[in-house]
């Protein structure tokens, strides 16, 4: 399984800029997608997550900003982030959890990072 992530860049503070990240590969299913960031010097944390059912995590720092969604038919997730802020400034890794089989286990993937930078 490959995730191509896209959509990172360089915005001034109260911009907005939405990410994708596309799965690709021996996918059955997938249940949860998800995106982490890492800032310079910090560890990585939990963004956002959404379910194969719909139900969206965020946490407290992006909530009423971010927006998280999911395509099935393209097996893609996205996050909309908007009121940026430079806090917000970090590499973002998206992470899905796949079935590559009707009875198989689930295995996690994360993609590759993708910069986002928001200026003062």
């Amino acid at each position: 399984v490959q995730l191509q992530a896209s959509g990172g860049g360089l915005v001034q503070a109260g911009g907005s800029l939405r990410l994708s990240c596309a799965a690709s590969g021996s996918i059955f299913s997938i249940n949860v997608m998800a995106w982490y960031r890492q800032a310079p010097g910090k560890q990585r944390a939990l963004v956002a997550t959404v379910t194969s059912g719909g139900t969206n995590n965020y946490s407290s720092s992006v909530k009423g900003r971010f927006t998280i969604s999911r395509d099935n038919a393209k097996n893609t997730v996205y996050l909309q982030m908007n009121s940026l802020k430079p806090e917000d400034t970090a590499i973002y890794y998206c992470s899905v959890t796949v079935r590559s089989s009707y009875s198989g286990p689930s295995y996690s993937y994360w993609g590759q990072g993708t910069q986002v930078t928001v200026s003062s």
